[in-house]
């Protein structure tokens, strides 16, 4: 089964302008991209065929050929990730059976994320689209709410039915958990990570579809699969001790430097 990794990147971010090319220290004190970072880590992935940037900034193109990418130049109407991927995919003219979307701020997401999404859309021929849910320790979820207390969007949550079938999205913490729990100890709250896994006729179908309510009041694009009435798996990945966070703001980038060094990643 033929998979190709796309890389949405966009320097025009309202929350944090030049995004992709912010840099970030690891653990032996060099300095990367977050890009370059992202493309690494979809790089280490197993069983893909190909990894592309995609992006509709010049400065981005020249930076990502710089350490090695392919790059394919997109328009800049494309209003997120999801329809850059659609785009990518018409613009290459190639035949993938799984086209996977991970997005250009999260370069801390494990390989092993990505292949057990893979595998959940192979082994399920029910849903159109997966995406991996992870189980918020009581560290994470605490940072959650702390974000949302401040004015910040942390990160994002999902619900889902007994078959993984996904209910909603949501920046804010979803469901509401009053009680508090131990730093390791596992929640009811599930961390979205945000990578996706589409069969190609789901991804193009989603250019027809309305942007809808619930994708306009989140900013959320997976949402337009759910108000257009497509199945969404929810993939439950597990850390392995691993960390993992997005880089949504600029506050974000001491935290996973942070993270970066106590790991170990270069």
């Amino acid at each position: 089964m033929s998979v190709i990794i796309v890389i949405p990147a966009r320097y025009a971010s309202s929350r944090f302008p030049g995004k992709p090319l912010a840099t970030l220290v690891g653990a032996t004190g060099e300095s990367l991209s977050l890009i370059e970072r992202s493309w690494r880590a979809a790089m280490a992935v197993n069983g893909a065929d190909r990894v592309v940037v995609a992006t509709d900034d010049d400065r981005i193109r020249d930076a990502a050929q710089a350490f090695g990418a392919e790059v394919v130049m997109t328009s800049s109407e494309c209003k997120n990730g999801t329809e850059r991927c659609a785009e990518v995919l018409e613009r290459i003219g190639e035949n993938y059976e799984i086209v996977v979307n991970l997005q250009g701020d999260a370069p801390l997401t494990p390989s092993w994320f990505i292949e057990d999404l893979v595998k959940g859309l192979r082994d399920d021929q029910s849903f159109d689209v997966a995406t991996p849910v992870l189980c918020a320790d009581g560290a994470t979820l605490a940072g959650l709410k702390e974000d949302r207390r401040n004015g910040r969007v942390g990160g994002t949550t999902a619900v889902f039915a007994h078959d993984m079938k996904a209910l909603y999205f949501s920046k804010e913490v979803i469901p509401f958990v009053e009680e508090e729990f131990d730093a390791d100890q596992p929640t009811p709250v599930f961390h979205h990570v945000g990578v996706y896994a589409y069969r190609p006729e789901a991804l193009r179908e989603y250019l027809t579809h309305p942007i809808g309510i619930y994708e306009k009041l989140e900013g959320l694009e997976q949402l337009r699969f759910l108000e257009a009435g497509h199945n969404v798996l929810c993939v439950e990945v597990e850390a392995k001790g691993r960390q993992f966070w997005e880089v949504n703001n600029p506050e974000d980038v001491p935290k996973i430097e942070k993270m970066l060094q106590e790991m170990g990643i270069a």
